[in-house]
């Protein structure tokens, strides 16, 4: 595995590469990542993974400081994957001055993450377009976990005919059904196996949804009570469109639930699509 973190050396590697596939992380690699380095493997000869914490998509009271970073053990993983390329530049090499250009983006990205993450999404789509812009990839895979995100990129690619197609990789779970998460070291143990009533929460709804309720704000309420007997902060659970976000109707068939909550300083995301 070659390692760049300037871009000049970067751009002469990749420019004979022939198909490009792209893998962007801010690192503490875990098996969720893992899962999509080795989605990206099968669809194109050379892989791109990035670590980079991007301190565009962290609010001032948010863990930026603190976020987890395993630079030498990631690189351990990465070889063993026979990962072709790892870019790891610094602040200084990404932002050489300040980042006054950000992305204005779509209603979207002020709902759901971005109704209490004001400004998340901003910064996320700016350094993905600038990570883009570097790599040239033909091809990028992103979790399912951010389902947001995930909606997000797609929108940006297309509406700003980006030469890049976006390759969706399933949530990877622990086996009582926690998403993998950097964030999740958070916990203590008590808390950790109390996470996984996210899931299960939205689980239960599912269920519900696909044996004919549609009462869908009595469901989300349902849910929210919930979390709050069991000592969760509930941001939200929704049920959305999954074409737009947009809240569900009662005639939508393609759904997605999704869930934002606290358990103490720590923040889980989940979703679950619902078809039918």
């Amino acid at each position: 595995m070659k390692i760049f973190n300037d871009i000049t050396a970067l751009r002469d590697n990749l420019r004979s590469k022939q198909a490009i596939v792209f893998v962007p992380t801010m690192g503490n690699l875990h098996a969720g990542h893992l899962a999509l380095i080795k989605q990206a493997k099968q669809l194109a000869d050379h892989v791109v993974v990035s670590i980079f914490v991007n301190r565009l998509q962290f609010l001032p009271h948010e863990d930026f400081d603190h976020y987890p970073r395993t630079f030498e053990n990631d690189c351990k993983l990465l070889t063993g994957l026979n990962v072709n390329t790892l870019f790891a530049p610094s602040e200084k090499i990404l932002f050489p001055t300040k980042q006054e250009f950000l992305l204005a983006l779509p209603p979207v990205a002020d709902t759901l993450e971005g109704e209490f993450r004001p400004g998340f999404f901003r910064g996320v789509a700016t350094i993905v377009l600038k990570l883009f812009n570097i790599i040239k990839p033909n091809l990028a895979v992103f979790g399912k976990k951010d389902y947001q995100q995930l909606h997000i990129i797609r929108e940006m690619v297309q509406q700003l005919n980006l030469p890049v197609e976006i390759i969706a990789g399933e949530t990877v779970r622990a086996p009582d059904g926690l998403a993998l998460s950097s964030r999740n070291q958070y916990l203590n143990r008590a808390q950790r196996e109390e996470a996984c009533n996210l899931y299960q929460t939205l689980l239960q709804i599912k269920h519900e949804i696909i044996s004919g309720r549609r009462d869908y704000p009595v469901l989300l309420e349902i849910a929210t009570k919930t979390l709050v007997k069991r000592g969760w902060k509930v941001d939200y659970i929704r049920i959305q469109k999954r074409s737009s976000l947009t809240p569900a109707h009662i005639d939508d068939t393609d759904l997605v639930m999704l869930g934002a909550a606290w358990l103490d300083k720590t923040r889980l995301i989940d979703n679950l699509e619902i078809s039918g």
